[in-house]
């Protein structure tokens, strides 16, 4: 009978491992579906900004500074490896308060604000920010799921053995790059 109970207590045990092993494959792959999400909207970001800075260019001779500044961002972000969360949130954050100030200037610009390509890019831009900002949001969830798990007991035991571990936000650093660049050019 003692067999029979240290047999199933050992059962448990190897059931209760594989189903935190599984729990935290799973939070593992919810991150790099976030990480996907993110990546797809900054792509589409990234290759929405030469249209935009050409349509603007046309309008904004006498502001080469800004619209250099701009795609100098921009192929910063590209540099960046994907799979580094910290470095590309620092870029893309750079990327968005360059592409925040190209906006603003362009305020300056009534036929511009008037040319319906602008107005299409404009929207277009606002929109991606919407889903940019929404695939942060699962991605950030899907981290903090994963490291909770990591570091609480016992799959902290589970994660360490199995090589787990935690994984970055994604966040942007300075505080002045968190705003999304203001990209509505209505009346006032």
């Amino acid at each position: 009978m003692t067999t029979w109970i240290v047999l199933a207590v050992i059962v448990a045990i190897a059931v209760y491992v594989i189903s935190l092993y599984n729990r935290l494959v799973r939070q593992r792959q919810m991150v790099r579906e976030g990480w996907s999400g993110i990546d797809v909207q900054l792509k589409r970001r990234f290759d929405l900004i030469p249209n935009l800075v050409e349509t603007v260019k046309g309008y904004m001779t006498h502001e080469r500074d800004t619209l250099a500044a701009v795609t100098e961002m921009r192929a910063q972000a590209g540099n960046v490896p994907s799979g580094d969360v910290t470095a590309r949130a620092q870029a893309e954050g750079m990327l968005g308060a360059a592409l925040g100030r190209l906006l603003a200037v362009a305020e300056s610009y009534p036929d511009l604000k008037a040319s319906n390509n602008f107005l299409e890019l404009q929207n277009t831009l606002e929109k991606v920010e919407h889903e940019l900002q929404m695939a942060r949001r699962y991605y950030n969830g899907a981290v903090r799921d994963l490291n909770v798990m990591v570091e609480s007991f016992p799959s902290n035991l589970v994660a360490g053995q199995f090589g787990f571990s935690k994984e970055d936000y994604f966040e942007i650093e300075d505080a002045s790059e968190r705003a999304t660049p203001q990209v509505s050019f209505g009346s006032r």
